[in-house]
């Protein structure tokens, strides 16, 4: 292993710690302790990401009008973003 892949690695292991630490307001020993769960955690969210990210890809490309498809999505997106800001709530029942 090089001496720069270590260092990459070393600072992504440090933020993830520092991250989990933050997030979940645990001690620093604690976060340091649980570093290889989540490095191990961490890897296997990123691969699932990958993976979907991959197949909605090819899914997008085999399509017959993928501008619209995407297009359609980002709608979607931005709909549900204005709706919770502007704070609309659905019913409950």
């Amino acid at each position: 292993m090089s001496t720069r892949a270590a260092t990459v690695a070393g600072i992504v292991v440090a933020a993830l710690v520092l991250a989990v630490m933050w997030a979940f307001d645990i001690s620093l020993s604690r976060a340091a302790l649980l570093a290889p769960v989540i490095v191990v955690a961490a890897g296997a969210a990123l691969g699932v990401v990958v993976l979907w990210a991959k197949v909605g890809l090819e899914s997008l490309r085999s399509g017959r009008r993928p501008g619209l498809t995407v297009a359609l999505a980002v709608a979607a997106v931005a709909l549900i973003a204005v709706l919770s800001v502007i704070g609309v709530t659905l019913p409950r029942e």
